[in-house]
């Protein structure tokens, strides 16, 4: 067999710009490189701004997108030592213009940056779990020090990210409130160790995060929304409080100025940018992340809600239904 079935971007634009099309079986490009059989592949926000606006990289003609894969190792370089074929494995890699990612039925990726799949978890779970897992991860724990006895505001705590920390948070001791939409929403996030639940659509989530801190504030506002929610989210925090974003923003003077007056750190969490910066030892350190995100799956702490799965070839299907911006977890491709 020298091809694939892939799901290729053929221009910036709507859904209807991917496409399945059959495309070369990737060799291994160097030594310390494997090839995944997939069997599932996530579908997130990062994918869908990419087929709208463009790649990284885009010189590179027909990309294929998708980030995080999971599957079996089905060949590996000379040099590999970590795994062999037959292993079951999950990982973050390409998807963003210049590697291929993971919309596809074969991949290649370095061994550094595969992890062995939570036994727990089926190929669907496992392979909506590493984006998500390292950028909760990374905001909590590397840019904010979450501690044990804070509490912690995560915005869209249903959603692929939010759920995720909601459960990291839990796990580090902290206390949880989140901002949902309706009750079903709220409920599962309950389930996951919220201790506060905020319907943004029906109450003013800043006040209710003082009224819930005793007029303190919160220690910690983790953005996953962006726009006058990140803005206002300093409002919901305390002074010499932390407030972290996954998305690029602009307040206004007057938001910043509250930012100022309260002494409160600002922080940034873009898990993209050691691939981005050809940053070795960062995604080492990332997958370093997928091995704990692992052992606290067999352990029982943490879980992923796979919320619908797509066949491969119905790619443009699921990146419009997660743009609809409603969805409670993760989106999937199931890949034959």
């Amino acid at each position: 067999m020298n091809t694939m079935l892939a799901v290729v971007m053929s221009n910036p634009g709507e859904p209807d710009v991917l496409k399945p099309a059959e495309i070369p079986l990737p060799g291994l490009p160097d030594p310390s490189h494997l090839r995944v059989r997939l069997i599932a592949a996530g579908v997130n926000p990062v994918d869908a701004k990419l087929r709208r606006n463009g790649t990284y990289y885009p010189d590179i003609p027909s990309p294929v997108l998708g980030c995080d894969g999971a599957g079996v190792v089905d060949a590996v370089g000379a040099a590999v030592r970590r795994f062999r074929p037959g292993d079951e494995v999950y990982f973050f890699q390409g998807g963003i213009g210049r590697e291929q990612g993971s919309y596809a039925q074969y991949v290649t990726v370095h061994e550094e940056y595969v992890a062995a799949k939570p036994a727990r978890l089926s190929f669907l779970e496992a392979a909506a779990l590493p984006l998500v897992v390292i950028t909760a991860w990374e905001a909590l724990h590397d840019r904010t020090r979450l501690a044990a006895g804070q509490r912690v505001l995560i915005h869209a705590a249903a959603g692929g990210v939010g759920h995720v920390a909601v459960q990291l948070a839990r796990n580090a001791d902290a206390h949880v409130a989140a901002t949902v939409s309706g009750d079903q929403k709220a409920e599962f996030v309950r389930g996951l160790g919220a201790e506060h639940l905020i319907d943004y659509r029906l109450q003013d989530f800043v006040q209710s995060a003082l009224d819930w801190s005793d007029g303190e504030g919160v220690d910690i506002s983790f953005d996953t929304v962006g726009g006058t929610t990140f803005c206002r989210s300093f409002a919901a925090t305390r002074v010499y409080g932390q407030v972290v974003t996954i998305l690029q923003t602009s307040c206004e003077a007057d938001a910043l100025k509250t930012a100022r007056l309260r002494n409160q750190s600002i922080s940034y969490e873009l898990m993209l940018a050691p691939q981005l910066l050809g940053m070795h030892e960062a995604r080492r350190a990332q997958c370093r992340i997928l091995e704990r995100a692992a052992r606290m799956v067999d352990e029982g702490m943490l879980d992923v809600h796979v919320s619908q799965a797509f066949p491969l070839a119905s790619a443009a299907e699921a990146h419009r239904l997660i743009e609809s911006g409603h969805t409670t977890g993760k989106i999937v491709l199931s890949i034959d």
